[in-house]
């Protein structure tokens, strides 16, 4: 088996990122804003960047190409609560020439809270679809 085979046949885990709820991310009721459960999960795909050498700031300065997000489907399952800590557990599903899609579970302890699918495009600083850079590929395609 070749390196390029070999890459594609290896299975990482998926990358786990834990999220406190704080005050400011709940409603008057007490439960998390539908929209922080997405900003969880930017966070997380954020930082499973982080952690493999790679950032937004770098991504642009080197490779000229901003990830962005182009489809979105979150499904609410249970409510989090204030001062719950959050598993924001990713993975990619699917890699294009362009684009990567993310499948991210988010939990308090074993219950699932939301799924959110996210569609992520590469494009250049003037807005055109981009081919993702080698060195994401390589960490979207494990």
């Amino acid at each position: 088996m070749n390196s390029t085979n070999k890459a594609i046949a290896t299975k990482f885990d998926p990358h786990h990122f834990p999220v406190r709820v704080y005050y400011e991310d709940t409603d008057a009721g007490g439960v998390v804003y539908h929209a922080n459960y997405l900003k969880f999960a930017e966070r997380a795909r954020t930082e499973l960047l982080r952690e493999n050498g790679h950032n937004q700031r770098d991504l642009l300065a080197e490779h000229h190409v901003y990830l962005v997000v182009r489809h979105l489907e979150a499904e609410y399952k249970a409510p989090a609560r204030l001062d719950d800590l959050i598993d924001v557990e990713t993975e990619f599903v699917n890699l294009g020439a362009a684009s990567v899609t993310a499948k991210q579970i988010l939990r308090r302890d074993a219950v699932i809270l939301a799924e959110i699918k996210t569609v992520i495009v590469s494009v250049t600083p003037e807005g055109k679809v981009a081919r993702l850079p080698p060195q994401l590929r390589q960490i979207f395609g494990r």
